[in-house]
């Protein structure tokens, strides 16, 4: 963490050395607030991409090393057609339009999910993000895109499987650690923090293997109203829980 990252934690009355590593949020809430306001779905979802692009620079103006937004599951191709075609479209645009600046601001971009089966324009914009960051250090933003946590789960399997049917692979050697590299982003630490927006109580599907242990922060308000201040808020909360980890709160204190 930079002098700068840590002045402007302590400004903002959080604790430097307790800053989770990685942060993974559930941005929810788009829809709702476009159909409050009279407004299509899809200015939500504009909205939602602004906020979305704030918290980069917030995320990484505390230190926070790692940032996984819940950005179209697998399960979102179900929605009305209009719907699914603007968010890809949005999500082209967005990667077109963000690379000068991510490589300036030192984001590395990543993508987990499936990203062969999404629209080849949005796949070739990612992969160009992709490509050109990868040597930034200041923060990765993960995508989580096309992505479901049991599909994650069920791809690790099935390559695990693969592995010891050709006798690649013994049983008896695999293990958690073991798992995790077959999953489909190994490099990312698992999220310390969840922040799940509009009030739901559900982790849907995100991320299932690398949040056992994550601190979940719910709040209402919804995703394309979600400010600074509750991304502060969330980090406060945050620091003040004991992470026990399966041990006694006196063996970690």
């Amino acid at each position: 963490m930079s002098t700068a990252e840590e002045r402007a934690a302590i400004e903002a009355g959080l604790d430097p050395a307790r800053m989770p590593k990685h942060v993974a949020i559930i941005m929810d809430g788009n829809g709702r607030w476009a159909t409050g306001k009279g407004l299509p779905r899809l200015a939500g979802h504009a909205q939602g991409y602004s906020v979305a692009r704030r918290m980069v620079e917030v995320a990484a103006g505390f230190g926070v090393q790692v940032l996984t937004l819940y950005t179209f599951s697998s399960e979102n191709w179900n929605r009305p057609q209009e719907e699914v075609e603007g968010i890809m479209r949005m999500i082209a645009q967005a990667a077109r339009a963000e690379l000068e600046s991510m490589l300036e601001e030192g984001v590395r971009i990543t993508v987990s999910g499936h990203l062969d089966e999404v629209p080849r324009d949005v796949r070739e914009e990612l992969q160009r993000d992709i490509d050109a960051t990868r040597d930034n250090e200041r923060i990765i933003l993960n995508l989580a895109l096309n992505y479901g946590g049991r599909t994650e789960i069920l791809d690790a399997v099935r390559r695990i499987a693969a592995l010891t049917a050709r006798a690649e692979l013994a049983p008896e050697e695999i293990d958690e650690e073991l798992f995790g590299k077959f999953l489909y982003s190994p490099q990312l630490p698992d999220p310390d923090l969840l922040i799940r927006t509009a009030g739901e109580l559900r982790v849907s599907n995100f991320l299932l293997w690398q949040i056992a242990y994550a601190e979940i922060w719910v709040t209402d308000v919804l995703w394309p109203d979600f400010s600074r201040e509750d991304f502060v808020r969330a980090i406060a909360d945050y620091q003040k829980r004991v992470r026990k980890f399966g041990k006694t709160e006196e063996q970690v204190l």
